[in-house]
């Protein structure tokens, strides 16, 4: 990929395609298992062959975007969903579903795959990243109006997903190519910070498990255990997606200035809590309240997630590789939901969802405060004795762009060692304004002036 920055909306795009099967998996599982014959736990199983394609996609592209180039891959991932959920919409044949669902999310891996690679290079993944969140967020929530008045069987949230991919193709062509020829890639050698993104991905995976077990049942718990109608569920669904977006909106505008792990940790108890309320619930407004307050903050937690792991590598290598985790775990999710729900019922699976949650909120909130840095304030940055840096950069009228905005990480500062000039005390005398006319000696002289 191009070390310029490009614009964000066709990476947005991209990602909605790719992320968009995911979030409509509940009425996937729900017309499988209702219009096709399959028992919960089979619809489920299909469900995870769906997402554990996806995540091997992901696995197998991670650090190879550079090298084929962002357009190529996402046109081969969009065509390949297209493909594959059109065929599985065209068919009432089990395996032939089967079949699609796999070619399908193997190719929405592929453009999420793409999509994250992008996203770890713009200035500000976060925001890149709340975008496509609030872009999958709103697509889905509009088909969840939608999908229970058209009917259609198990045919329209596969044709629904395969329709966005086509719509999103020609946003492809504002996409790099591949590198040329004998180019340098701008960050070589070994995956940074080893330890963490495997933590960061360890995390996310039982993260993303927890909360998949229990949105791959949650339209049969309305149905069965609360004993709404399909339509009702879909208004909850869309209510709760709606209110999703506004948790987005409100983590882009929150950007850094708390850090990530203030909202990944405080997101995550308060995610633990919906699930188990929702999944106890007996009623519209409990049901209801537990799935909303649990859409609410699912995004924003996520948005944080996928920020903390672009920011781990500029090549975007952890982006994918936990992405693709968080997909293992998604794919997971619906057939742990669906065997937990089955043997001990909806209120102890919550329970033990809400429980696995809270647990994997510590190590994953660790990586947070170690990799994320310090937020940077008016005075945290000092001059050894002298004023804070960003204070005194903004009260001199120095040039735009050298101050750090507030909220970025702190940077650290090395002190620069001149040979020659150790065993001699400095005195003011010695000390000129560097610039063009100056002698070396003046420079070197003005580059030594840090206190030791």
């Amino acid at each position: 990929m191009s070390s310029r920055p490009r614009a964000a909306w066709p990476l947005v795009a991209v990602f909605t395609a790719g992320y968009l099967a995911a979030y409509l998996l509940p009425t996937i599982v729900g017309r499988l298992s209702t219009y096709l014959g399959l028992s919960s736990a089979e619809a489920g199983l299909v469900g995870s062959a769906l997402l554990l394609s996806s995540a091997s996609a992901g696995f197998a592209l991670a650090g190879r975007v550079e090298k084929y180039g962002a357009r190529r891959p996402a046109r081969a991932g969009l065509v390949l969903a297209g493909l594959g959920y059109g065929c599985a919409a065209l068919t009432t044949s089990v395996p032939l579903v089967v079949l699609g669902v796999v070619v399908g999310g193997f190719g929405s891996g592929t453009a999420t795959a793409v999509a994250a690679s992008g996203i770890a290079a713009q200035s500000d993944p976060h925001r890149t990243s709340s975008l496509g969140l609030l872009s999958v967020s709103a697509t889905a929530g509009a088909l969840y109006l939608t999908i229970p008045h058209l009917g259609g069987g198990h045919r329209l949230p596969f044709a629904s997903i395969a329709l966005v991919a086509l719509l999103v193709w020609p946003a492809t062509s504002r996409l790099g190519g591949p590198a040329p020829a004998g180019a340098a890639s701008p960050v070589q050698g070994r995956l940074p910070h080893r330890r963490s993104g495997l933590v960061l991905a360890g995390g996310m995976l039982v993260w993303s498990m927890a909360q998949n077990a229990l949105w791959g049942v949650s339209s049969r718990i309305g149905v069965v255990q609360v004993g709404l109608s399909e339509v009702s569920v879909g208004a909850v669904f869309a209510a709760a997606l709606g209110a999703g977006l506004l948790g987005v909106m409100g983590a882009g505008m929150l950007g850094a200035r708390l850090g990530r792990a203030v909202p990944i940790g405080l997101g995550t108890m308060i995610i633990a809590g919906s699930i188990v309320l929702s999944s106890s619930a007996d009623g519209l407004g409990s049901f209801a309240t537990g799935e909303i307050v649990w859409n609410t903050f699912y995004p924003v937690v996520l948005s944080y997630l996928i920020g903390l792991a672009a920011s781990l590598d500029v090549r975007g290598r952890w982006a994918v590789l936990a992405g693709s985790a968080s997909s293992v775990g998604v794919a997971c999710g619906p057939l742990l939901g669906s065997v937990l729900s089955q043997q001990a019922g909806y209120a102890v699976m919550g329970l033990i969802l809400g429980a696995v949650t809270l647990l994997v909120a510590a190590p994953v909130t660790a990586v947070a405060l170690h990799t994320g840095g310090r937020p940077l304030v008016s005075g945290s940055v000092r001059r050894r004795g002298g004023a804070p840096a960003a204070l005194l950069a903004a009260t001199t009228g120095s040039l735009p762009g050298a101050v750090p905005k507030l909220g970025a990480p702190e940077q650290a500062v090395t002190e620069i060692s001149v040979p020659g000039l150790r065993r001699r005390r400095l005195v003011r005398s010695a000390i000129r304004t560097a610039g063009p006319a100056g002698s070396a000696g003046q420079s070197n002289a003005y580059a030594s002036t840090s206190e030791r």
